[in-house]
């Protein structure tokens, strides 16, 4: 399959670099994604977690394909800069299937996927990489190992351990790495230097800057589920102002309703 335009596709793909590396603040929602845009991000990459929180559903290959694929159409709809989608593991229970999600993710016009691991074997994500890019030769397949992030493994081995299922998702067809969980500069500059694609972690309250990350070898820095974290915990602190003692500060902050709305006219 085909980009219906390949030159976003091409632009994603340029995007990756450590002299500037991308950074994406994660949208959940048209909204999300447009007040992103508007402060200046040159893609918008989903957050899978936000996506299904918004939709009632708790993260983990919980919330039907179908519908995190409707959100990803309507952000690209919404937006005039390229669109990466997190699709979880695949959206699918065997390996096969992840062939149908990638379709979705194409008709709906993103240019790009995160596809992870977690608790998964090696060698069953390696082969949902594989399914994915004989879907398409123009699509930026990130593939995300969980190491740091959930903890797998012995310690003393995990950046070996991460090593090896990068190289294997790069033999898979994938074109990028990302590795969540770790932002220290001595281990991050270990997985810069021996991953040879564009290497993606996520930043953190503490973490270095992009620019620090760039210097480091990082190509993509994403806030991943964060800004969405971050907006429900500011809708609990207006809760929290309103029902313990009436009060409404925690609103003195919001983005001005002439604002928001202006971004979300009709035919966009």
């Amino acid at each position: 399959m085909t980009f219906s335009k390949p030159d976003t596709a091409r632009l994603f793909r340029s995007l990756h670099t450590p002299e500037a590396p991308l950074a994406l603040a994660n949208a959940w929602d048209v909204a999300s994604a447009r007040v992103i845009e508007a402060a200046g991000a040159p893609a918008i990459a989903t957050t899978s977690a936000g996506v299904a929180w918004s939709l009632g559903a708790p993260d983990g290959d919980r919330l039907a394909r179908d519908r995190a694929l409707d959100v990803v159409a309507r952000i690209v709809a919404a937006v005039s800069v390229p669109v990466t989608a997190d699709i979880e593991g695949g959206y699918a229970e065997h390996a096969a299937g992840v062939a149908g999600t990638v379709a979705g993710v194409l008709d709906a016009g993103a240019v790009g996927i995160n596809i992870e691991d977690g608790t998964r074997p090696p060698a069953e994500l390696a082969e949902r990489v594989a399914v994915a890019r004989r879907q398409s030769a123009d699509l930026f397949i990130n593939a995300r190992v969980d190491t740091y992030l959930f903890g797998l493994g012995d310690p003393g081995t995990r950046l070996e351990e991460t090593l090896a299922r990068a190289h294997r998702y790069l033999d898979a067809g994938a074109d990028g790495v990302f590795v969540p969980g770790v932002t220290d500069p001595e281990t991050v500059a270990a997985l810069a230097d021996a991953v040879p694609a564009p290497l993606n972690v996520m930043a953190a309250p503490g973490a270095p800057t992009v620019a620090e990350l760039g210097r480091l070898g990082v190509s993509r820095v994403s806030l991943g589920s964060g800004v969405a974290q971050s907006a429900y915990a500011a809708a609990r602190r207006a809760a929290l102002d309103l029902y313990a003692d009436g009060g409404c500060s925690s609103l003195a902050d919001a983005l001005p309703f002439p604002e928001l709305n202006g971004l979300l006219h009709e035919g966009r």
